[in-house]
């Protein structure tokens, strides 16, 4: 019998998988609408902050994602960048946010369902400290995936709950600070709600002494029972099913209807404003840099380093060293200086610890202490340390190397490492020096005959990585294709084209290849530079590189060998995919999950393709989307649906079996011209899978339980279980289940984290199940000639490559059936909610005691500031004469006497300098010094629990012009004449504000007239953009917008009921209707939030 073999890595507190687009409510409001916004809202004035302290412009040329990163890295980009690890970083959130929907539904705490506010705060408020913790020990995904998940809780208070409903415009502050009380609630025998007989559509069901005492409550959820607390409101929908229980009907704002429009649109508003202010609070604890990589926003890819140290290595490890060392110093100071460095060394029996760094100079500080020792015997930890450390520790999408000259004598773990390799999408390339014998006599037996270098070759090649084979002294040509895989940013490029850099990778032996051009003109291996381009050989590798002058059309390889080959094309483009298998699933809220482990083999498949184009989504068109074998003989195609913003939900009838990859067609809107894409880590099916659901934070110092379902479409029995954690903790396991054929069993685990373990610590857990009757084989490929990537159908608008000629080898070999293999992952973060105290006692004899004691943080309040002086001259109104006048603010900030201490002291708004006394006092003296060229500071006090502590000053400046607007677009149907059926048809109307270069900035915007919602972004930002959004009984609208001198600037807007096109309305031909003027004096605010 074939094993039957499932890891899964799934994630214990901050890691899961499920996409749900789960509606906050119809039409446009959703989860991930209003998380995208917000994040994009705050990532642009994190960027824009950065850009004003370095003196440069910060001015994309649109709204996307691609935009916006370009115009963040500002000059460190030069070129053009891809978006795809802020899209991923994205995906990451919102599938977080969906899942919610599918583990949580029935939990009233994850939706703020029946009346359940305490725990739903306790989850936002644990689940932000959280994330804090993680941010600082740069686990930026786990942070991520728990901020999902906090932001739907957070989100689903302003929808499920009363709170707009009592004519709150702003957050519930009160939910991300756990400091301050939850004041008049209702109690759970206190009436809330009338019946409501109208079909549950009822827009006043709430009982008026509710409303006029401010009674804050929420609706009962019955998911799987009709029980409800006598007089209670319910959540409402066709999945509540206590909504037909006296009171009916429902307070959920969920969706648009026509009996709340108001408070629907209110909902989303305050939600969206809440997200803004939770993002904050975290940007003000991470600080503006890492802030931006914990949204994925970075220059290039981490690059890890697995480097074995054993003594065989002696003659080896200098030249890996030096190599190492030339490529940190050839990307330092780059567009593509990789946005973090990661060592793993290894040994036997040991290996690691991990060490990761952002600094070059602190990595290859580390890799000097590298040195040869140890070992005994021939094979080695390698796939011990790539998996356990490297493929763990490094974030999605990494780059990694493995330096050897040994065989791996933890063999067992290939299987493992392929199932991290599919879930993180990282490429693994091994550089071999020798021929795996060094200087010792291989070991005899079963573990010599498996660990082969073959091995490493399957691992690189499912990966997208390259296994090159090479002596010590060929090895520092092995530079270039490091620094060539590793580079991830782009040249600058010729307009009409979307790829660049343009490599092609053959690895083998007694091969030859002949390249052609579409003009006819032919390059062979042998020719190291010819008109096509340059040859280079390193080891058993061929790199070609293409010409920069290359010819746009049909390009031909032939290939000649009786060995075994890879062959890989790449290329650099703005143009590029993401995507995740995916799975339906219902409830309240249906949508899209991502798939436990792999597809399932002849099997119908979704996927959710998210496409990047160079100016967004609309500069691209996707043609068609398919799984293609590795061998290019079999190819799905699969119907697409566009769910807008570049995400794309593609269906396919069924799975092929064996290895593919995703391939996309489609148009480059920008030039003209057709490209195809291909995805780089090669997939497999799965007839086994193991799910776990997290439902709570680990704590230091305690058992963490985690229930797992095993289920198969394979033959049932007796599994046997295992597993392992990559920081060694204490776990107990249970060593067999018993599945039924074509069913499921569950199981669980327990896991106990040190009580010394500092909060944020990652931690990756492995589940295997292994049928009964098996044994694990080594896994050989079965053609000797296989292609990395499916080059027949390769097509780039500048390059394809077809396979015309291939003469391959093959023999007879003992596989098992890889379609019974099952794998997934799961990592996780150590909470936040302990400190650890250490004492050292030391006798006369110098004998030393110590003891260790761990307890739980009750610091929950941030840290306090009080403006002392300010000492400035009348600030300038005309910038030409800013630099000539300065100002000074001198604050006290203290974390009080229960305090755990400030821990640091930044300013995330005003260009000066900022001087402070040593944190560890108990008040802490703080200078800033600026010129009137910036007026405003805002100080950002962090302390040791993570809380954060704001205070926002600005200075004096004479300022009498009013805020000024214009109108950008009106968005309207037709309103209709009869005002009966003005409730049926909506308008929108956005503008843009500010005070002008020499103002003082906008303080408000509001509206006086008009029935409607109003949104904006951030008041701090220069240009204020702003939304009204409306029915039609309502037409006309008029803006008030007050700077911080107190002048005041208003316009009023029109729309005309008629059965033509709507028309505007202006008062002036600059929109500004009313000026009153006023001089400004002192504006001052201490805020703390």
């Amino acid at each position: 019998m074939s094993p039957v073999l499932c890891m899964s890595f799934l994630a214990l507190v901050l890691s899961g998988g499920a996409w749900a687009f789960a509606p906050f409510g119809g039409g446009a409001s959703t989860h991930v609408s209003i998380t995208g916004a917000a994040v994009l809202q705050k990532v642009t004035e994190v960027c824009r902050a950065i850009a004003e302290s370095e003196g440069r412009d910060f001015t994309p040329t649109g709204n996307s994602a691609e935009e916006l990163v370009q115009a963040c890295l500002g000059p460190k980009a030069t070129g053009e960048v891809s978006a795809a690890k802020f899209k991923s970083a994205l995906n990451e959130i919102y599938i977080q946010n969906g899942q919610v929907d599918r583990d949580f539904v029935n939990s009233p705490a994850h939706h703020f369902n029946s009346e359940a506010f305490a725990e739903g705060r306790r989850l936002i408020t644990d689940g932000v400290a959280s994330i804090k913790a993680s941010v600082q020990r740069e686990n930026f995904q786990a942070a991520r995936e728990t901020l999902g998940r906090v932001l739907h809780t957070l989100q689903d208070f302003y929808s499920h709950s009363n709170w707009v409903d009592l004519g709150y415009t702003e957050p519930f502050a009160n939910l991300i600070r756990p400091d301050l009380p939850l004041e008049n609630l209702a109690d759970v025998s206190t009436p809330t709600c009338s019946d409501c007989a109208n079909g549950g559509l009822c827009s006043n069901s709430i009982l008026p002494n509710i409303l006029n005492e401010k009674k804050l409550t929420s609706g009962y959820m019955g998911i799987f029972s009709t029980a409800k607390p006598k007089g209670k409101c319910s959540h409402g929908g066709a999945a509540d099913l206590n909504s037909s229980e006296v009171p009916r009907g429902g307070i959920s704002k969920d969706e648009r209807r026509s009996d709340n429009v108001a408070l629907h649109t209110a909902a989303v508003t305050v939600a969206t404003t809440a997200t803004l202010q939770l993002l904050d609070d975290i940007r003000g604890a991470a600080g503006d840099n890492n802030y931006l990589r914990f949204m994925g926003i970075a220059r290039s890819a981490v690059v890890a380093f697995v480097i074995d140290t054993t003594g065989s290595m002696k003659d080896d490890i200098l030249e890996a060293k030096r190599v190492v060392n030339e490529i940190i110093d050839s990307k330092k100071g780059t567009l593509d200086e990789p946005s973090q460095y990661i060592l793993v060394p290894f040994n036997d029996p040991k290996f690691g610890p991990l060490i990761r760094t952002t600094n070059p100079d602190v990595m290859k500080t580390e890799i000097a202490k590298l040195k040869a020792d140890g070992g005994g015997d021939l094979p080695e930890m390698c796939l011990s340390g790539l998996q356990l450390l490297a493929l763990t520790g490094a974030p999605a999408s990494s780059h990694i190397y493995v330096f050897t000259d040994a065989v791996a004598k933890d063999i067992a773990l290939r299987d493992t490492i392929l199932a991290l390799i599919r879930s993180t999408k990282s490429a693994v390339s091994f550089f071999m020096t020798g021929d795996g014998a060094g200087a010792r006599r291989r070991r005899s037996g079963v573990e010599s005959r498996a660990a082969t270098f073959q091995t490493y070759k399957d691992l690189a090649l499912a990966s997208g990585g390259q296994a090159i084979g090479v002596t010590k002294e060929n090895l520092p040509q092995a530079t270039d294709v490091i620094i060539d895989s590793s580079t991830s940013a782009l040249n600058p490029a010729e307009p009409q084209t979307s790829l660049n850099n343009i490599t092609i990778y053959i690895t083998g032996k007694s091969l030859t290849f002949t390249l052609k051009n579409p003009a006819g003109v032919t390059q062979k291996q042998n020719e190291a530079n010819g008109e096509l381009g340059t040859v280079q050989t390193v080891g058993n590798l061929f790199r070609v590189r293409l010409a920069s002058n290359k010819q746009t059309g049909l390009w031909e390889i032939s290939m000649n060998s009786n060995q075994p080959y890879t062959l890989k094309v790449t290329g650099q483009s703005t143009i590029a995919f993401i995507y995740d298998f995916v799975e339906t699933f219902e409830g309240p809220h249906p949508g899209y999950a991502l798939i436990s482990g792999r597809p399932k083999a002849g099997m119908p498949a979704m996927l959710l393709v998210s496409v990047l184009g160079r100016k967004g989504p609309a500069s691209v068109k996707v043609a068609n989307v398919a799984l293609v074998t590795v061998s290019g003989l079999e190819v799905v195609g699969g119907t697409l649906e566009d769910m807008g913003n570049g995400d794309f939900l593609v269906t396919v009838t069924k799975v092929p079996v064996g290895e593919f990859v995703v391939l996309l067609n489609g148009t480059d809107v920008v030039s003209s011209t057709v490209f195809q894409r291909q995805s780089t880590t090669q997939m497999s099916v799965s007839k086994v899978t193991i799910k776990a659901v997290v439902d709570r934070s680990m704590e230091p110092g305690k058992p963490f339980t985690l229930p797992f379902t095993v289920m198969t479409d394979a033959t049932g029995g007796s599994y046997k279980i295992s597993a392992r954690n990559d920081r060694d903790f204490k776990m107990n396991v249970p060593s067999s289940i018993a599945v039924t054929t074509g069913g499921n069993a569950t199981g669980e685990l327990t896991i106990t984290v040190p009580a010394n373990t500092p909060s944020g610590t990652d931690v990756t857990l492995t589940i295997e199940a292994v049928a009964p009757g098996v044994r694990l084989q080594l896994r050989r490929p079965a053609p000797l000639c296989r292609h990395q990537g499916n080059l027949r159908y390769v097509d780039t608008s500048t390059l394809r490559v077809k396979n015309i000629k291939n003469t391959c080898y093959f023999q007879d070999i003992d596989s098992p059936d890889e379609s019974r293999m099952g794998a997934g992952s799961l990592s996780t973060a150590v909470f936040m909610g302990s400190l650890t105290v250490e004492l050292v006692a030391v006798d006369k004899a110098m004998n030393v005691g110590t003891c260790l004691y761990t307890t739980k943080v009750t610091d929950v309040t941030p840290p306090q500031c009080e403006v002392v002086s300010v000492s400035s001259v009348d600030c300038p109104a005309d910038p030409a004469f800013c630099n000539s006048a300065f100002w000074q603010l001198s604050a006290n900030l203290t974390d009080g006497v229960n305090g755990t201490g400030i821990a640091s002291l930044t300013h995330l708004q005003g260009v000066g300098s900022l001087t402070h006394t040593d944190l560890k006092q108990m008040v802490v003296a703080a200078v800033f010094n600026a010129s009137c060229c910036s007026l405003t500071v805002e100080l950002v006090a962090v302390d040791r629990a993570m809380n954060v502590g704001t205070c926002l000053y600005t200075t004096k400046v004479t300022d009498v012009t009013p805020p000024q607007c214009e109108v950008v677009s009106v968005s309207v149907v037709d309103c209709p004449a009869d005002p009966a059926a003005c409730s049926s048809a909506f308008w929108q109307l956005s503008a843009n504000l500010t005070d002008g270069v020499n103002g003082t900035g906008i303080a408000s915007l509001t509206h006086l007239q008009g029935v409607g919602s109003l949104t904006h972004t951030d008041l701090k930002q220069t240009v204020v953009a702003a939304a009204f959004n409306a029915s039609c009984c309502s037409l006309t609208v008029e803006l008030e917008a007050v700077d911080r001198a107190m002048n005041v600037g208003t316009c009023r807007f029109s729309i005309v009921r008629n059965a033509g096109p709507p028309s505007i309305a202006l008062s002036l031909p600059l929109l500004v209707c009313l000026l009153v003027s006023a001089f400004f004096t002192t504006s001052l605010r201490d805020l703390l939030i």
